[in-house]
């Protein structure tokens, strides 16, 4: 419930007439669910891959300040999470369209809008001017991200209970990510370089704007689709007369919350190294291959078989359960990773290893999915308050956080390394390269392995136990809405 004072007690009718835990809902909103990821990864994900290769070789933005744009902005963005989860959860008047998905819709326009904007630097701006430009369009960027992402993660929660939904969910999100990915790696440059503003170009900047504009118009299409598409299936208990909840609260909801906690230190680990692993890809393939050409073939099979696999999450979990199918992912991604740094620089062995490696990360970041809509359910079942927005944008902070510590390792590798756009590189600089795209997310899957595997608690009995008393409108210590939950 929004607020934990005044719910009415559930009646046994109630109780009798609600099982969410196993209630299916129709596969079509599955589906559709995934959409909004396919379009979120469109305006996100070339961010990722492009901004720090755009600002530092087109903008002409050096590579530490890059470094602290993103850096300052991510931490900026994480910061604005809960306060978008806030305003969201705090939503009163909501209409047949639901508590989440409208909000959703129109930030995701606003988004779109943004992403064209962030690509694009005026000309006749001196150096400091361009840095103030760039941080000023990316942390706009960022807060909209918020409002977009936050409600349509909170979404999934209030569709369906039912363990098997929720892991189908998890996966058509993961598929529509890493194919918006697997697109963006593909199509970006070839998009550029349609209209003669290839990254090799002195229209550069054209050329990005040109790509962006289109990633950003079918980025919108893709969340219309989830849009329409999607329905808040489950009745959860909230009283539109419930006193807000002031920061204790707020500090109970997410701090109290254990599974929560776990997911938020993993994502650290395992969001940075896939960030780090897109933003040094097209650095690795022109200086290390020695060919930028080989970009998109790379990208095209390493992200072609992350979709195979996360196409078997459905299968795997349900035969292995999600915890142990994330452990063994990530270390199987952990050693391909490392492998891939110590062996000599070759393309058909760097290809194997990355796929490997990649698809091991895609597997577990999917289920990651379906385990933050059970820890909202664990912190409604553990405090009496259901949080699901500033639950989910506690969660996001990680992830914005993991993608500073991201864009720090990389443009900072750059940076020490003596990296020179567009350049023969140094020795040094290309083993910084390699050592950013392999070793890295080595180490960070073998830290996300220990962290998921020691801190993470919630089994498919425990979740059982909490979908059921949740249906009941109870928690763990009464009945939803009694005095005792503060």
């Amino acid at each position: 419930m929004d607020g934990a004072k005044t719910a009415s007690t559930p009646t046994a009718n109630d109780t009798v007439k609600t099982d969410n835990y196993n209630k299916r809902i129709p596969t079509r909103q599955k589906i559709a669910y995934g959409f909004g990821d396919f379009g979120n990864g469109f305006m996100f994900d070339l961010g990722q891959a492009y901004l720090t290769k755009f600002w530092i070789d087109a903008a002409g933005i050096g590579a530490g300040a890059v470094a602290g744009i993103f850096a300052f902005s991510k931490i900026f963005d994480a910061f604005m999470d809960p306060i978008a989860g806030s305003v969201i959860d705090g939503r009163k008047n909501i209409g047949k369209r639901g508590k989440f998905r409208p909000v959703m819709m129109i930030s995701a326009i606003i988004l779109g809008i943004m992403t064209v904007i962030t690509f694009t630097m005026p000309m006749g701006l001196s150096m400091n001017q361009k840095i103030i430009y760039a941080y000023a369009v990316y942390m706009t960027w960022g807060l909209v991200y918020s409002f977009t992402n936050d409600p349509y993660g909170s979404l999934a929660s209030v569709m369906s209970r039912n363990p098997q939904d929720r892991s189908f969910m998890a996966t058509t999100r993961q598929v529509g990510s890493v194919a918006a990915q697997f697109i963006a790696g593909v199509a970006f440059i070839p998009l550029m370089e349609l209209v003669g503003g290839g990254m090799s170009s002195k229209d550069q900047l054209h050329g990005y704007l040109f790509a962006a504009t289109c990633f950003a118009a079918a980025g919108i299409l893709m969340f219309a689709v989830c849009y329409f598409g999607t329905k808040e299936n489950v009745k959860v208990h909230r009283d539109p007369n419930a006193k807000k909840e002031g920061f204790k609260d707020y500090i109970k909801v997410v701090f109290t919350n254990g599974p929560l906690g776990a997911l938020i230190l993993m994502t650290l680990f395992t969001i940075s190294a896939m960030n780090t692993n897109n933003q040094m890809m097209v650095f690795y393939a022109q200086y290390n291959l020695g060919n930028i050409g080989l970009q998109p073939v790379i990208n095209a099979v390493m992200m072609g078989c992350s979709i195979v696999g996360v196409f078997m999450i459905p299968s795997l979990t349900k035969r292995f359960g999600q915890k142990r199918t994330a452990l063994v992912s990530f270390f199987v991604g952990a050693i391909a990773n490392i492998l891939n740094f110590f062996l000599p620089d070759n393309v058909i062995s760097f290809i194997v290893l990355v796929t490997i490696g990649y698809t091991a990360l895609a597997i577990p970041n999917g289920i990651t999915w379906a385990m933050v809509s059970n820890a909202i359910d664990y912190g409604e079942w553990h405090t009496g308050m259901r949080k699901e927005a500033i639950t989910y944008a506690a969660f996001n902070f990680s992830r914005k956080i993991a993608q500073s510590i991201a864009a720090l390792v990389s443009a900072g590798v750059l940076a020490v390394t003596g990296y020179v756009a567009n350049a023969h590189q140094t020795a040094a600089t290309l083993t910084g390269i390699k050592a950013a795209m392999t070793l890295y997310p080595g180490f960070c899957l073998i830290m996300a392995a220990v962290i998921i595997g020691f801190l993470y608690k919630i089994n498919d009995a425990k979740f059982e136990q909490i979908a059921t008393d949740l249906d009941q409108g109870k928690w763990e210590h009464g009945i939803i809405g009694d005095e005792d939950v503060k």
